[in-house]
């Protein structure tokens, strides 16, 4: 099993399946794995974007999951979204193969490189992670990396090269990153989420104490957030760096102009003025988010000049704040915010610009997080001018609590919602989510007017609608 995967054991390898091949965090280590030469196979329910570019690597991806899909394999990977009644999976551990959950396997890709910035937080990790991913590009250092986001200037959320920098997004889900090899940790804030697994705050601290302390050689750390300031007590024998608005930080910013989805601000570094940068991703929490990039580009060696270069050129990973299309006035955007304060800093940054009316169209994921923090999801929601809340999707869970959209939907002021799967006690069906995602379209394209803004909300398949609203209304453009 896991324990037993090792660096030699690895080497000995060269046949590998994922289970879930085209999940998020998946689709990166497929990469670097495909770059190392493997022979690798995969699996999953559901077509994709990331299926097709998996598949265009010349990777054979089953769709479905079945026993007989693992024969040959010598080592499989399975992501935590992976139920323990799932057949391929039962079959993996039933078989002479080394089977590992993919947290275990970044952790020892970590291992492989002398400088691993890992960057980790409640909010913001995909974005920080693919900007500092850019910045390194940008200055051409040959790094690698695994984003939870595709980065365009990369092609994908994961790169395999051949100098010591590895850039690697450390999510706290069940604990994972505690499996990674950080020489840097980055931590950009600490707030309530995944409750299910943590229960309270102190767990999540705690968690986030424990990852600084793992930090070889440096921890970067929101020196504006209380949490975060918890999480780097106690913490010795390395570098500290802080980063925030207040000027006590070592890197700390002033905005000075925002237009369109640009905002120019000031770095101050220890207190004194340094250089003025410019990004071309709304909202303040982004300049946040770039302080950390800058702090981490900077420990590692990176000029001003570079990284000057590598944030004027970001314009965003796939999914955080993507413009989709604008069609007849009406722009579609898609964000992969999916708590409370993602929502809440994603739409306030959307009403800052110059749209006449902001739309939330939020996808739910997982009935437990949208039982624990209802009244935070209706808070967030409510920002927007207009919500449409789709159904639920359960994802890795069942809904033995009987959570629906329409509880979310009550708290919610200006929400509207079309339930489908209010009778289906387990999970929402395709033809479901089908009949669910033309319903929201429907109203959208009859109520959404020129000047208006429409940001799909979430981290399951909502983007999906988005590009389904762009199509019907080009659709409808045509016809007129």
């Amino acid at each position: 099993m896991a324990a037993h995967l090792t660096e030699e054991v690895l080497n000995k390898i060269k046949r590998v399946h994922f289970i879930g091949i085209g999940g998020s965090g998946m689709y990166p280590l497929v990469q670097i794995f495909h770059s190392k030469g493997y022979d690798i196979s995969g699996s999953d329910n559901n077509e994709t974007e990331t299926l097709d570019a998996v598949r265009s690597m010349g990777i054979k991806v089953y769709l479905g999951q079945r026993a007989e899909n693992i024969e040959g394999a010598e080592l499989i990977i399975y992501t935590a979204a992976i139920m323990a009644d799932n057949p391929e999976l039962i079959a993996a551990k039933n078989s002479s193969a080394v089977v590992c959950e993919r947290a275990e396997i970044l952790g020892l890709v970590t291992s492989w490189y002398d400088n691993a910035l890992c960057v980790c937080g409640t909010h913001g990790k995909t974005t920080t992670s693919a900007l500092l991913t850019q910045i390194f590009v940008d200055a051409g250092e040959d790094i690698s990396c695994v984003i939870g986001g595709k980065l365009p200037s990369i092609g994908g959320s994961g790169r395999s090269g051949g100098s010591q920098t590895m850039v690697c997004e450390a999510c706290e889900f069940e604990d994972h990153f505690l499996r990674l090899y950080p020489d840097v940790a980055i931590i950009l804030n600490v707030d309530a989420d995944h409750l299910e697994y943590f229960k309270n705050i102190e767990n999540i601290i705690k968690s986030f104490n424990t990852f600084a302390n793992m930090a070889s050689k440096a921890v970067i750390y929101n020196g504006d957030d209380l949490n975060t300031l918890r999480s780097v007590e106690g913490v010795k024998d390395k570098k500290l760096v802080s980063f925030g608005w207040d000027r006590s930080n070592d890197y700390s910013a002033v905005i000075k102009s925002k237009k369109g989805l640009q905002t120019v601000f000031e770095l101050y570094y220890k207190g004194s003025p340094e250089r003025e940068f410019t990004i071309n991703v709304p909202g303040d929490h982004n300049v946040l988010n770039s302080l950390a990039a800058i702090a981490a580009a900077r420990y590692s060696g990176v000029s001003w000049d570079d990284i000057a270069k590598g944030l004027n050129s970001f314009k965003g990973a796939v999914r955080r704040f993507q413009q989709i299309d604008e069609v007849g006035g009406v722009t579609i955007v898609d964000d992969y915010a999916h708590h409370p304060k993602e929502i809440e800093c994603t739409l306030k940054a959307a009403k800052g610009l110059d749209f006449n009316r902001v739309w939330a169209v939020f996808q739910p994921f997982t009935y437990s997080r949208t039982e624990i923090l209802m009244d935070d999801f209706a808070a967030a929601l409510s920002i927007a001018d207009i919500s449409v809340i789709t159904d639920i999707m359960g994802s890795r869970e069942k809904n033995v609590h009987g959570i629906y959209t329409e509880m979310l939907g009550v708290k919610t002021s200006n929400a509207v919602w079309f339930e489908t799967a209010h009778e289906t006690a387990d999970k929402q069906t395709a033809e479901q989510k089908k009949k669910n995602f033309d319903m929201c379209i429907d109203y959208i394209m009859k109520n959404a007017a020129k000047g208006d803004l429409v940001i799909t909300l979430g981290c399951g398949d909502v983007y999906k609608l988005a590009k389904k609203l762009a199509k019907r209304l080009h659709e409808r453009e045509s016809e007129v």
